[in-house]
């Protein structure tokens, strides 16, 4: 496999995008490949080399890649003008579906990425609560901005230290952390801080460390010490959003936050994030209350109108039954394929996602972290020169879209099986 064309890309690269890529998680090293093409479950580097495609753009691919109806919709929208600076009939359209589908969501504001998206939920909850305290989950992803860049590790009561340089530590002193799947903790640090303790936001699962799933009431008991405290539950369904269930995680496992973020599905694979929740809270929201936000882009017409072809795909086809079907066998494959080697692996996963943890199946973030990150890492490579591309991290999680064959699983079983024995 050559990758000559990608080490040139790269080296010029590095003198003018910082580490050559335009996101950290693309900085694969050596050297990255650069993608030139990529359609169904297919993607093509700039070599003319061809992989099965399990990171899918980090999720939002559920229907694979160059979709012809998602094509379709935005062509047309191109055609009529991709910027406008007002309001859309199509705005009204996705949100009116997404409010149908969201028991917790009676009003919602479109923004351009998830981070702006879990940005502007925090900002709400704490316009609506008057508190400024939140606590996130250690190892949670919520986005760059600098309320959530805090380390994890840190204890159920201990406030974060900045994950980023360039951030005070003012930024997060009111950030604080407890581990997933312990509901002690979430508890004590919500009593403590009673006072000033504006929300709690969560991913339903854990994608950017896994994916590691709720155990047993774990997620309805958090709900429960939330609105006991009167504390704003946030779920960041940026990942779990349309990927579990029309209606998320919260419809999967039966649980209603107060508010709700998204992104990825949701915009068909164009730039997107939604915040949402109950209306009195999203009320705050300016013009019709104090908590300020914005965005030039906005409601972006080509964005929505993607979005709402994958949401009428997705419901219409029925497309979770099947695909989240897939994901079972997958992971009961792959789950036979590590205990016949006896490698002390363990598979991990729900609905169309999954992972191989290189150790014990961890319950939060700091198990994560004792599995074989660099014996994963040179598995990646093994499997990449197989023809299989999965994101290049023990911490990241793979996806299933539509557009994969049960050819493409075949191969991919074959993959596996060779290349974890080169371990």
């Amino acid at each position: 496999m050559s990758l000559e064309k990608s080490k040139l890309l790269y080296e010029k690269a590095r003198t003018l995008l910082p580490g050559g890529v335009s996101s950290p998680v693309r900085a694969i090293k050596p050297y990255p490949f650069y993608t030139a093409s990529a359609s169904g479950s297919k993607i093509t580097d700039v070599d003319g080399n061809e992989y099965i495609d399990y990171c899918m753009a980090y999720g939002p691919k559920i229907l694979g890649h160059a979709h012809p109806r998602i094509r379709q919709a935005i062509v047309e929208q191109l055609d009529k003008g991709w910027l406008y600076g007002t309001p859309t009939d199509l705005e009204v359209t996705l949100a009116d579906k997404i409010v149908s589908l969201y028991p917790d969501i009676d009003m919602l504001r479109f923004v351009t990425t998830g981070t702006e998206a879990t940005m502007s939920a925090l900002r709400a909850a704490r316009g609506f609560t008057g508190k400024n305290k939140f606590i996130k989950i250690e190892g949670g992803f919520h986005g760059a901005h600098e309320a959530v860049l805090v380390k994890a590790g840190s204890g159920a009561t201990t406030h974060g230290k900045p994950d980023s340089l360039g951030i005070p530590e003012d930024f997060t002193r009111n950030t604080l952390q407890v581990p997933y799947n312990d509901i002690e903790a979430m508890t004590t640090s919500i009593e403590s801080n009673k006072d000033d303790m504006a929300a709690v936001i969560i991913e339903p699962v854990m994608g950017n460390i896994g994916p590691i799933l709720p155990e047993g009431d774990y997620l309805k008991d958090v709900r429960k010490v939330t609105e006991e405290n009167d504390v704003v539950l946030i779920f960041d369904e940026v990942i779990t959003g349309f990927r579990l269930a029309m209606g998320g995680a919260q419809e999967y496992f039966g649980v209603t936050p107060d508010m709700t973020t998204l992104g990825k599905i949701v915009g068909g694979g164009m730039p997107i994030g939604v915040f949402g929740g109950k209306r009195e809270i999203i009320e705050m929201i300016s013009p019709s209350g104090g908590v300020y936000q914005a965005g030039t882009f906005s409601g972006s017409p080509a964005s929505v109108a993607a979005g709402i072809t994958v949401l009428d795909v997705l419901e219409k086809e029925n497309v979770h039954r099947t695909l989240n079907a897939t994901g079972d066998a997958v992971r009961a494959r792959l789950s036979d394929i590590v205990s016949d080697m006896g490698l002390g692996y363990n598979v991990s996963g729900i609905a169309s996602m999954f992972k191989i943890f290189f150790g014990d199946a961890p319950s939060n973030y700091n198990e994560a972290l004792k599995c074989d990150k660099e014996g994963y890492f040179e598995f990646f490579h093994r499997m990449l020169k197989s023809g299989v591309f999965l994101p290049p991290s023990q911490f990241e999680t793979n996806f299933i879209s539509t557009a994969h064959s049960e050819s493409d699983l075949d191969r991919t079983y074959e993959a596996y099986e060779a290349n974890l024995k080169g371990v």
